[in-house]
């Protein structure tokens, strides 16, 4: 059957003329942002909006401050990279790691330092960190990340679909309805996301916990279906955070589950920046710590586009939750 795009509504040109119920209220006080995580934010922020999908940054995975470099790759680059430029990502970071692991050395066996070496203790000794703290492991530590510019923008266009339906869902749940960002996180509002870990769909569901938490239980797998699916996401953070008691642990849980992020606060306790810091659950990984900042990222670019996106940023037109499937 072919496929028919209802026409609901006009396209909405760029950011203007914009519906008031479309930017809401911005909550600073229900999802705050310590200090201690705008460094992380603001990686997220660059990782989003700033770094092209041509673009790789080199950086600790602990002080997310600390970039070594952003390296351009040469010529046309897609979503999924050549085996040629994956090998020219390895070169650098092989690189990368032979340069921290060598300052690592250096300054254990009081070694002279070069001008490059003082320039490396410069950027780990920022914002008051001691070389001692943080020397241990360096090259270890070290990651890197492509930007996604160019898909936060492509979610943010689709996110015009499903932007205030999935608003309405929260706000009828009682709950904070910037929730709605999350896929900006999960799927870059891709309907048909698929995990590694079995999640699918925009809210990136389990089966088990689609089970647990979307209408139909196991009787009807309806994880890729936008609206249910956001459903069941109020469903759950409502429950995660019945049990956790603030929206950081409870949005961190929607990637380290709710008994984890409980295992984390009964260890370690309740301070969201004392857990990122400080917990070292074994499934307590890069992705759970960073997950409420990339969180607060996608939530400060999609509440202000035209800050991050100058040329503009056409959002498709809403769909009501019946039109779905026409749709797709």
């Amino acid at each position: 059957m072919a496929s028919v795009r209802p026409n609901i509504v006009q396209q909405r040109p760029y950011y203007q003329p914009q519906p008031a119920p479309y930017k809401p209220a911005f909550y600073t006080g229900t999802f705050p942002k310590p200090a201690a995580l705008e460094p992380a934010v603001d990686f997220w922020r660059k990782t989003y909006a700033v770094w092209q999908r041509s673009e790789v940054a080199f950086h600790d995975d602990r002080y997310l401050d600390v970039v070594y470099e952003v390296m351009t790759l040469p010529g046309y680059v897609a979503e999924g990279l050549t085996t040629e430029q994956k090998d020219m990502i390895s070169q650098r970071r092989e690189y990368w790691k032979a340069q921290l692991a060598e300052l690592e050395s250096k300054v254990r066996y009081g070694a002279a330092l070069n001008a490059n070496d003082r320039q490396l203790i410069a950027k780990l000794e920022n914002n008051g960190r001691s070389l001692n703290s943080v020397l241990p492991g360096l090259s270890d530590r070290l990651r890197s990340q492509r930007g996604t510019r160019e898909r936060f923008k492509r979610g943010l266009e689709i996110s015009g679909r499903y932007d205030l339906q999935f608003r309405k869902t929260f706000r009828d749940a009682g709950l904070p309805e910037d929730l709605a960002y999350l896929p900006h996180v999960e799927s870059s509002f891709q309907p048909s996301a698929k995990s590694s870990a079995g999640a699918v769909g925009m809210w990136q569901f389990t089966k088990a916990a689609a089970k647990t938490f979307m209408p139909g239980g196991d009787r009807v797998d309806q994880r890729y279906d936008p609206f249910v699916s956001a459903n069941g996401a109020a469903r759950y953070l409502s429950y995660a955070y019945g049990k956790l008691g603030d929206w950081p642990a409870a949005v961190t849980s929607y990637n380290h589950g709710i008994g984890g992020m409980k295992r984390a606060q009964n260890q370690v306790g309740s301070d969201f920046v004392r857990i990122v810091d400080s917990y070292d659950g074994p499934a307590f990984g890069f992705a759970s710590r960073n997950y409420y900042a990339q969180f607060l990222a996608a939530r400060e670019i999609a509440s202000n586009p035209e800050q991050f996106f100058r040329e503009g940023v056409r959002y498709e037109s809403p769909l009501a939750p019946g039109q779905y499937l026409a749709v797709e």
